[in-house]
C-alpha cells in the first residue's frame, strides 16, 4: 500500500496498549486487525470507532504501525486524515486519545467530534 494513501498515527504507547488488550483476550495477533473509525453519534455530531476485529471489508485502506495492522474504511479517513491517536493513563482518567486537527469542536469527553 502507498505511504500516501494514509495520515494517521498511532502512538508507540497507544500501541502498547493495544498490544496488552489483545494479549489479555487471547486473540490472534496475526489475524485482530484495530478498526479505525468514524460514525455518526455521539454529543457533537461524530462518535471514534476503536474497535479490534478479524473482519475486514475489500474497500478498508491497512497499515501497520508499531506492529499494529489497522484498518480503516475510506469515508473514515475523510475526517481522520492527520489524526493521532494515543493512549493516557492519568489520575482523572485513563483510554485512547484522538487528536483530530479535522475536528472544529470536541465534546468534554473526547470520544466525539464536529467537522
Amino acid at each position: 500500500m502507498p505511504d500516501t494513501a494514509l495520515n494517521v498515527t498511532i502512538t508507540e504507547k497507544a500501541a502498547q496498549e493495544i498490544k496488552a488488550i489483545i494479549e489479555q483476550q487471547e486473540l490472534d495477533k496475526d489475524a485482530v486487525r484495530l478498526r479505525l473509525g468514524v460514525k455518526g453519534g455521539g454529543c457533537s455530531g461524530f462518535s471514534y470507532v476503536l474497535d479490534l476485529t478479524e473482519t475486514q471489508k475489500d474497500t478498508d485502506e491497512e497499515f501497520e504501525m508499531h506492529g499494529i495492522k489497522v484498518i480503516c474504511d475510506p469515508k473514515s479517513l475523510l475526517y481522520l486524515n492527520g489524526t493521532t491517536v494515543d493512549f493516557k493513563d492519568e489520575l482523572m482518567g485513563r483510554g485512547f486519545v484522538f487528536n483530530n486537527p479535522n475536528a472544529s469542536a470536541t465534546c468534554g469527553c473526547g470520544s466525539s467530534f464536529s467537522a
